[in-house]
Parts: structure tokens; C-alpha cells; sequence
């Protein structure tokens, strides 16, 4: 990555509120405050932003959130994440909550119906590379396949302020196959969190092997004469399941989303912000907040 140009920090919203609502939510620590309204997720998403506002030092800042479970995704197959159930009660109040502790940040909410939040991080992602570093901050490993030359993607690790950054080298290091291609290795070994099964017997070690052999599904599919009888047998029983399950594991990156750059620009209101935590009797984050930080 160029270390001149202006840095986008892209926060997929639902990885970190999760992430933070489970972190305490195992001790049954909701942190419910005088309107009986359950805090933890913010209070932890809080947390995490901050740190990596800090870490990464961004000049512009966006979260992106899903929409609803109906995707276009779900349209095409059923099954798509039918796995998961409803979110915790503790924590339906607060998707809204988080939202307006982002708007008192001013840091845009964004979000479209029908597409998931990596779709829109993945349609921002490649129209700001064209004149800005991007960094994705996420849990979700899916997101990796976004990696380019100047997006690079940040893995929130255990804790607060632990991270994976990986860019282009590190993910070919790790895998020995390029980002793009993660969608071709999700179509093959299928997802079983998200719920297709892409091909059955196929896994992770054969995968990664047949595509760093051919390239791509394509490159495979072509070339099946060269397969042992039993992986050619198990692509061709699962033909139609393979290419859906491509088509299901890629990330959108031309949905109908908007986000003006300028609107983006990050300029914490310290005050505001404070206020917005009095409200919320959020404890002890200030301290979160640099006092070095420019304010608007």
C-alpha cells in the first residue's frame, strides 16, 4: 500500500457488535442501564471502533451493517443461512442503539435492503481504491477475497486492539492461493456457517491443491480428465451445487449503494459524543476518546 494517500476505514457493524455481545454475554453481563435497555454490544462495538480509530489512524470512516435476512442471496437458495437463529433478545434493542452512537460520531451508517453489509463493503471498497488506501475491519474471513492491491483486510483477533492485517502477500503466504480465488476455494469446500455445502467430500487441503493446479472452477471443470476418479466423480455429482455456491460466496461489488467520500471524512465532535454516552450511561469510554484528535 502507498503510505501517501488518505486511508478509508470500512467497519463491517455486525462482526464487531456480535463479537461484542458474546465476549460478555457468556457471564449473562448485559449491562442494563436505567431504562432497562441491554448495553454490552455497544459498549464493546464502542470499544473496538475506537482502538482501531486509534490503531490505523483513518481519514475516513463508514460502517456498513445488513439490512434484514431476505437477500438476494436467500432468493437464490433456500437455505442460505437457514442455520442461523433469531438473534439473542438482549441484543435486538440493541441494533438501533449502535446506530445512533455511529450517527453521534457523524461517521455514516450504511446499509441496503436485499444485500448484505459485505456487499456494500466490497461495492465502497473498490470505488475508493482507485484514490485511497481501504482497510476493512471485520471478523468474518469472507471479506478476505476483497483484498487488492490497495485494499488490505483487518481480522479483529481475542481482546481489543489485536489484529490480522493482511494485504495480497500475507493472505498468499497463508493459503498459497490469491484473494480473488477464495471465492472458487468457498465454492468448492462450501460454507457450512452460511449453510451451502458446495461440494460434498470436498475439503479444504483439495481445494486449495486443485486450485493452485487450475487456477480457478472454470480451469478445474475443464480439466476434470486430469482428476483422480474420485474428486472427478464428486464434482460432476455436485456440478449445479458448485456453481451456486460461487455465485452465493462471492461479495456484490456493484450494488445500487451510495456514500459520499466527503461525508465520510472523520471528524469526532468530542462533545457530542460525550453527551451521546451520558445518555446512554456509557461509563469509563471517554478515555477511548484521544484528546490529540482533531474535533469539528
Amino acid at each position: 500500500m502507498q503510505n501517501d494517500k488518505p486511508t478509508f476505514l470500512l467497519v463491517d457493524g455486525m462482526a464487531l457488535l456480535f463479537r461484542a455481545f458474546y465476549a460478555t454475554s457468556i457471564t449473562g453481563q448485559f449491562m442494563v442501564n436505567s431504562k432497562g435497555m441491554p448495553t454490552n454490544a455497544v459498549y464493546g462495538f464502542v470499544k473496538h471502533f475506537f482502538t482501531a480509530v486509534s490503531t490505523f489512524k483513518p481519514s475516513h470512516v463508514a460502517v456498513c451493517w445488513d439490512m434484514g435476512s431476505k437477500t438476494f442471496r436467500t432468493e437464490m437458495y433456500e437455505g442460505y443461512k437457514a442455520n442461523r437463529g433469531d438473534a439473542p433478545l438482549e441484543l435486538i434493542p440493541q441494533f438501533d442503539l449502535v446506530k445512533e452512537v455511529v450517527e453521534a460520531f457523524d461517521v455514516p451508517n450504511i446499509g441496503i435492503e436485499g444485500y448484505e453489509a459485505d456487499d456494500c463493503i466490497g461495492t465502497i471498497a473498490r470505488k475508493a481504491a482507485d484514490t485511497m488506501n481501504v482497510a476493512i475491519l471485520t471478523g468474518d474471513r469472507d471479506i478476505l477475497q476483497l483484498i487488492d492491491d490497495n485494499i488490505s483486510v483487518i481480522l479483529l483477533k481475542k481482546g481489543f486492539g489485536n489484529y490480522d492485517v493482511h494485504n495480497r502477500n500475507t493472505f498468499f503466504e497463508e493459503k498459497g492461493i490469491w484473494p480473488e480465488q477464495m471465492i472458487d476455494l468457498k465454492a468448492l469446500m462450501g460454507d457450512p456457517s452460511d449453510n451451502y455445502p458446495g461440494v460434498r467430500g470436498i475439503g479444504e487441503k483439495t481445494a486449495l491443491k486443485l486450485l493452485q493446479q487450475f487456477g480457478n472452477v472454470e480451469g478445474i471443470i475443464a480439466n476434470l480428465d486430469q482428476l483422480g476418479k474420485s474428486h472427478k466423480a464428486k464434482i460432476e455429482q455436485d456440478i449445479e451445487m458448485l456453481h451456486l455456491s460461487r455465485r452465493l460466496a462471492e461479495i456484490k461489488c456493484d450494488t445500487p449503494v451510495e456514500c459520499a467520500f466527503e461525508d465520510a471524512i472523520y471528524r469526532l465532535d468530542r462533545e457530542k459524543v460525550l453527551q451521546k454516552f451520558a445518555e446512554i450511561e456509557f461509563k469509563g469510554l471517554h478515555r477511548f476518546i484521544e484528546p490529540e484528535e482533531a474535533y469539528a
